[in-house]
């Protein structure tokens, strides 16, 4: 194209031949000169006027406020449950309720934080007018002037949203708000009661007991799952995992304790070969020919400790990856775990691999108060 087809930078008015204008990089948008939205109308709530219809404004604040309601009552419900029901027959801290603590807990909560939201988005869409506002920037400190052009402002913002000549509303939202404020307190009674001196025992102990009043060297080891007790040639491969318990827990335990003296007395059972395991001192009786026993529970934060390497002889936590050595006493060789994972003397009876004692130091998180 020539030159003199060509449009000067910054011309705005049309060719006058009436050939097709061409926009020169620097100009700029036409598309700046025509607005999308007819300014008339895009200050007002879809739907409304400058002027809120007051009837409709009444019913709307009358659903706001039970949505409010809602949430207070629903609030109230989480902390009543969290208090009183969930304490019952261990309740919160127990295994067979969690659950229903879950489902009850979980859904008075959302229950309040979906009534409130509900309310307020009703609140700002039908009962708020809506203003264009231009914020300019200037220095930080601020002169009379600024300041009471704030105070009209703000003022002006409170009447248009209705909180100040609403109180129904106003009422609502701040009795729907106060149970959730208080609900994080009430959620630090989840961090107790503390153990105490109950990590220090496990269903291993008492299991021992009973079978030396027998006349028995010690508990039989019996797989979890089948309950069927474990021989020395059962479990003769080496490089061997499996999850052992002790015998008779049904039996000799309440149902609802069942699982917690579980969670507590779950072992892992390892056949380690006997050339490379290097007993500790003072524990070279504590296993069978390379099979040793530890605690599943992890003590960094109590997972368990499920996997294990074959070619390193490595347990494996894998939640946050700590690392114990199997040949070693189940020493910490990576990760966060604080402390070996405790170890269970092991001995045969009548070709049955059996405990002879419960663990010699707290199973768990090393972080835990162990009296």
């Amino acid at each position: 194209m020539s030159d003199d087809n060509k449009e000067t930078a910054g011309s705005t008015g049309p060719r006058e031949d009436g050939g097709r204008r061409e926009r020169v990089i620097g100009t700029p948008s036409p598309a700046r000169e025509k607005a999308l939205l007819a300014e008339d109308n895009i200050s007002a709530p879809a739907g409304v006027g400058e002027q809120l219809d007051e009837r409709s404004a009444k019913r709307a604040e009358r659903i706001v406020a039970a949505f409010f309601l809602l949430a207070f009552a629903s609030s109230v419900a989480f902390i009543a449950y969290f208090i009183g029901w969930s304490g019952r027959d261990g309740g919160m801290h127990g295994l067979l309720d969690a659950r229903e603590n879950n489902f009850w807990l979980g859904g008075t909560m959302a229950l309040a934080f979906l009534s409130l939201a509900a309310g307020v988005t009703i609140w700002v869409r039908r009962l708020m007018t809506s203003k264009p506002i231009v914020q300019e920037r200037h220095e930080l400190a601020a002169d009379e002037e600024t300041r009471a052009a704030f105070s009209r402002d703000f003022m002006e913002g409170a009447e248009d949203s209705g909180i100040t000549k609403r109180p129904l509303l106003r009422r609502t939202l701040l009795l729907a708000a106060a149970p959730l404020g208080l609900a994080p307190l009430v959620l630090l009674r989840d961090l107790g009661p503390l153990p105490e001196k109950k990590l220090r025992h496990t269903f291993w102990g008492e299991a021992v007991k009973q079978a030396k009043e027998q006349g028995k060297k010690g508990v039989r080891l019996v797989v979890d799952g089948t309950n069927k007790p474990l021989k020395v040639s059962d479990f003769a491969a080496p490089g061997s995992m499996i999850t052992v318990l002790p015998e008779g827990m049904e039996e000799h335990l309440p149902e609802d304790e069942v699982l917690t003296q579980v969670a507590k007395a779950v072992t892992i059972l390892i056949n380690v070969p006997a050339e490379q395991f290097k007993p500790a001192k003072g524990r070279e009786n504590w296993h069978v020919n390379g099979i040793v026993a530890y605690s599943k529970v992890c003590t960094h934060v109590g997972c368990p400790a499920a996997l294990y390497e074959q070619t390193t002889h490595h347990i494996l936590c894998p939640c946050h990856q700590s690392t114990f050595d199997a040949t070693d006493a189940a020493k910490v060789v990576f990760g966060p775990a604080a402390r070996p994972l405790p170890q269970l003397p092991l001995a045969v009876e009548d070709g049955y691999i059996v405990a002879t004692s419960d663990y010699h130091e707290p199973v768990g998180p090393s972080f835990w108060e162990r009296g």
